[in-house]
């Protein structure tokens, strides 16, 4: 069952277009977005969460338009960037006593278990926190009011390969729990362990929205791995 839906959104600006984006995210599954920088990945990650208004097209999750019903989906889906810019000298437990009280389905144990997963000390500042840390944090807001959608832009971003694993071990998790996942990362081998399916785009067009087999099948040669693949199609795209 399809929860995500775009239906031919497009977005302009004075150097890039965003052209008749459509494709739907299934329930429970992994869903990899990949395309080099500026090809509009974060332009349609900020369409879905309305933090730009499109010129037109159609958003919606769980059977109801974003336009008319932002309060109700933003209550269940969770958002998360590679790039963190919190009040910088708050300590982490009074960002979360003001973050939480936005969601009314804040789950407190669920809060402390991904702390002690993540090892946040909550009297830490922002400012004190590696870049990784920084995106573990956010993670964790993002997790901690029971998402069923979780839209994560680069979330491996300044992760080192142990935290990259156990990240990818709990989307795993998730997953199972039927929790449905879309992340973009320029990271392939990631998507390689866990992504279900592949959306690619490149100049602002969906070029290929496929189950991650599949893709490789229709658009891999010999025995190219999914970063082989995407370099070629960008080179290729170029010429």
């Amino acid at each position: 069952m399809s929860v995500v839906e775009l239906r031919n959104v497009c977005k302009s600006y004075p150097a890039f277009q965003l052209k008749d984006v459509s494709f739907s995210l299934e329930a429970g599954r992994i869903t990899g977005f990949i395309g080099r920088n500026g090809a509009g990945k974060t332009t349609t990650i900020k369409s879905m969460l309305n933090l730009i208004h499109t010129d037109s097209g159609v958003i919606s999750y769980f059977g109801m338009p974003l336009s008319e019903h932002e309060k109700e989906i933003k209550q269940r889906i969770g958002y998360s960037t590679g790039t963190v810019s919190w009040y910088p000298r708050k300590m982490i437990r009074e960002i979360v006593s003001v973050t939480k009280t936005f969601f009314p389905g804040w789950d407190e144990e669920t809060y402390r278990k991904y702390m002690a997963f993540f090892a946040i000390d909550e009297n830490k500042k922002p400012i004190e926190l590696s870049e990784g840390m920084k995106v573990k944090f956010n993670l964790l807001l993002a997790l901690s009011h029971r998402a069923e959608v979780l839209i994560l832009d680069e979330p491996t971003s300044g992760l080192d390969p142990f935290s990259r694993d156990e990240l990818l071990e709990l989307f795993k998790t998730l997953r199972a729990h039927g929790v449905t996942i879309l992340f973009s990362t320029h990271i392939t081998s990631d998507l390689e362990r866990c992504a279900d399916d592949i959306i690619y785009i490149s100049r602002g067009e969906i070029r290929a929205n496929l189950p991650k087999a599949e893709f490789l099948r229709e658009f891999g040669q010999g025995e190219e791995s999914l970063e082989e693949i995407f370099l070629r199609l960008e080179r290729e795209a170029l010429s």
